[in-house]
C-alpha cells in the first residue's frame, strides 16, 4: 500500500499516468478491460466455455495458453488476476531468470500468508531451459502460484512434459476476419483509441483486416500507422494502408516450430492430393518465411519418389533438377524452378506401390530376420565359394523366354510372398500389365509342372 501522498503529489501522478496512456500503441490502449471485451475464442470464453466458467467459479488451474501471435494470451492472463482477486506477476523467458523466478515464488509465499493469491504469467515459456522449468514445478503442484504460460510452439514438444501434467492446456485460434474487423470498428470509434481522430474507408477496413490474418495486434499497430500520416478529422484509405504496411505483411515462421512442421505437412500433403494451386501457395509461405530452399528441395525428391513414383518415373528427374538448380543459381531465382517441380509433382498421376513394397520388406525382415539367399543366387567369385555349393544350379536370364526365370528368386520359405503391387495409374499400368502376366506364365509353368508329375 502507498503511504498517504500530499494532494500535489496525486496530481502529478495522475498526470504522468495520463501521459504514459497517450504515448502507449494503440493496441495496448486498446486491451480488453473485461472478458465480455475480448473477441474470438469462443470455446474457451463463449457462455459454456471452459475459462469463463472457472474464472466465474474462481477455481482457475495452471494452464499454457498455446496459439499464433496477437489471439489474445496476454490479455487472458491479465483478466484472470483481475477476476479472480489475484496479484498479477508477469516475467518473459527470453529475459528472465532462475533468481528472478525465486523472488516470485517468494512473493507469492509472502502474499499467501496474508490471504492472498499470486499468477505468474510467463511469456515464450517454452524458451526457458529444463532447469528453470524444473524450479516452477514444486510452486505448481503446491498451489503456491496459479501458472499461465504462453507459447506459440506445442507445449508437448517444447515445455517440459512433467510440467505440463501439472497444466491445462488451451489452443487459442486466429482471430476470424469478421473479429479483426470489429476490433478495427471498435478502435476508431473508441476514446481510448481513434475516436474523432480518424475515419477509415471500406476498402482500407477490408485490407487492414486481410494484412492481419488474424492478429489482432498486427491489424490495430497497422492501423495506427496508417492513420498517422491522416490529418484530424481525415479518413485512412487503401494506399494508406499498403504504405504504412511497406513491404506487406511480415509472414510469422519459426524453421524450428510449428510453422515449420505444419507448413511442409500442408506442402506435401497438396501435392499428394493433387492440388497445385494449395502446394504453390504453402512453396511460397515457406519461402517468404526464410526456409531454406535446399530442405524444399529434399522434400520434392522424397515426394517424387513415393507420392508419384512409377505412374511417372520423370517426376523424379524433375525433383531432382529443380534440386540442382537451387544449387547452381541460389534465391530468389531458385523459386521458379521449385515451383515448376512443384507443379509437376502436383499434377502428375500418383502412385505408392514402391513406396509401400519397401515398407513390407523392411517390415518382413525385421519381423523374421534376414534370410540367406538362395545358393543359386549367392556369389560364386571369391575363393572356394563353389565348393560350398554358391552358384550352383544358377539359371541365366537371357537363356529363357522374354529373359523372364520362372520360378521365385525370393529366399526358402518365402516363395510366392508379394511385396510390390503395381497399379494401374500413369505409366505404371505398363508395369501393371507386365507383371499380371509374369504372375499368369508363372502360375501355367506350376500347373505344367503339377500335371507332369
Amino acid at each position: 500500500r502507498r503511504p498517504p501522498q500530499p494532494p500535489g503529489d496525486d496530481l502529478f501522478a495522475a498526470l504522468v499516468e495520463d501521459r504514459m496512456e497517450e504515448g502507449r500503441p494503440l493496441a495496448a490502449r486498446m486491451r480488453p478491460r473485461t472478458l465480455d471485451e475480448v473477441v474470438g475464442q469462443p470455446r474457451l470464453l463463449g457462455p459454456d466455455g471452459f475459462l469463463r466458467r472457472a474464472i466465474a467459479e474462481d477455481r482457475v488451474p495452471s494452464m499454457v495458453l498455446y496459439g499464433p501471435p496477437g489471439t489474445g494470451k496476454t490479455t487472458l492472463a491479465r483478466l484472470v488476476a483481475s477476476s479472480t482477486r489475484s496479484v498479477f506477476e508477469e516475467l518473459s523467458a527470453v529475459s528472465a531468470g532462475l533468481a528472478d523466478v525465486r523472488a516470485v515464488m517468494q512473493r507469492a509465499r509472502d502474499r499467501l500468508a496474508a490471504g492472498t493469491r499470486t499468477v505468474l504469467f510467463l511469456d515464450e515459456i517454452h524458451r526457458f531451459n529444463r532447469a528453470q522449468q524444473d524450479a516452477l514445478l514444486p510452486a505448481v503442484e503446491d498451489g503456491l502460484v496459479t501458472l499461465i504460460g504462453a507459447t506459440t510452439e506445442n507445449p508437448y514438444y517444447e515445455v517440459n512434459a512433467a510440467l505440463v501434467s501439472r497444466m491445462r492446456i488451451l489452443v487459442l485460434e486466429p482471430l476470424t476476419d469478421a473479429d479483426v474487423g470489429g476490433l478495427v470498428d471498435r478502435a476508431v470509434a473508441d476514446p481510448r483509441g481513434l475516436a474523432g481522430r480518424v475515419r477509415v474507408a471500406p476498402d482500407a477496413r477490408g485490407s487492414l483486416v486481410a494484412r492481419a490474418g488474424g492478429d489482432a495486434r498486427y491489424a490495430l499497430n497497422l492501423l495506427e500507422a496508417a492513420a498517422a500520416g491522416v490529418p484530424d478529422g481525415g479518413g485512412v484509405g487503401q494506399d494508406d494502408v499498403r504504405h504504412a504496411a511497406g513491404g506487406g505483411r511480415a509472414v510469422v515462421y519459426d524453421r524450428e516450430g510449428d510453422a515449420h512442421y505444419d507448413t511442409i505437412s500442408a506442402f506435401i500433403k497438396s501435392m499428394r492430393a493433387s492440388d497445385p494451386d494449395a502446394a504453390v501457395y504453402y512453396l511460397a509461405v515457406m519461402l517468404q518465411g526464410g526456409e531454406d530452399p535446399k530442405f524444399i528441395a529434399r522434400r520434392l525428391i522424397v515426394q517424387a519418389a513415393e507420392d508419384v513414383g512409377n505412374a511417372d518415373p520423370r517426376a523424379l528427374e524433375v525433383a531432382v533438377a529443380a534440386a540442382r538448380a537451387v544449387e547452381f543459381v541460389g534465391m530468389p531465382e531458385a523459386r521458379i524452378p521449385l515451383a515448376q517441380a512443384t507443379v509437376y509433382l502436383a499434377l502428375a498421376p500418383k502412385s505408392n506401390a514402391a513406396y509401400r513394397a519397401i515398407g513390407a520388406a523392411m517390415d518382413l525382415v525385421e519381423r523374421e530376420g534376414a534370410r540367406r539367399p538362395p545358393l543359386a543366387l549367392r556369389d560364386a567369385s571369391r575363393p572356394n565359394a563353389r565348393h560350398l555349393g554358391h552358384g550352383a544350379g544358377y539359371r541365366y536370364p537371357h537363356d529363357h523366354p522374354d529373359a523372364v526365370l520362372p520360378g521365385s528368386l525370393l529366399p526358402e520359405g518365402l516363395e510366392g510372398t508379394r511385396l510390390y503391387e503395381a497399379t494401374d495409374r500413369g505409366l505404371e499400368a505398363r508395369l501393371w500389365e507386365r507383371l499380371a502376366e509374369l504372375r499368369r506364365r508363372a502360375a501355367a509353368r506350376e500347373a505344367d509342372d503339377r500335371g507332369g508329375v
